[in-house]
């Protein structure tokens, strides 16, 4: 089986880009996606490129299981685990299996949360989904 992680990582690390620290986003500072809340002993604003690597083979792609789905399926359960919920990105994988499917029950799940959430974020994470779309199948 290939290991589709290096590819999916390089991914990642490019959409969530560097530093910010967004007043309405629960996670507090963030940079390629680790957030200070998840990880509150990290130097988040110092943190490099092979760091966050590490972190996202350990603690979510391993976790959500990714590597056991096909490519581009395998991405989209592991940017659903980063950027939404572990516990959904599993779920979701469990049901659907189909790749624009998934990412159907990723916009549903996004459009679900809470409004000041929705008002702040659901622009992106539906731009965010357009994105990740094109650049894994190689639109």
């Amino acid at each position: 089986m290939t290991d589709h992680f290096p590819r999916a990582v390089a991914i990642l690390i490019d959409i969530e880009g560097g530093y910010v620290n967004h007043p309405d986003d629960p996670g507090g500072e963030t940079k390629y996606g680790i957030s200070k809340r998840s990880y509150p002993n990290e130097d988040i604003a110092s943190l490099t490129p092979e760091r966050a690597t590490a972190i996202y083979r350990r603690d979510f792609w391993d976790k959500c299981g990714a590597a056991a789905h096909d490519w581009p399926l395998a991405y989209y359960v592991f940017d659903f685990a980063v950027n939404g919920s572990m516990k959904k990105a599993v779920a979701l994988a469990a049901t659907q299996r189909d790749p624009e499917g998934y990412l159907w029950g990723r916009a549903a799940y996004y459009t679900s949360l809470k409004p000041k959430l929705r008002q702040a974020f659901l622009s992106g994470w539906i731009n965010r989904l357009i994105e990740i779309r094109k650049r894994v199948n190689g639109l």
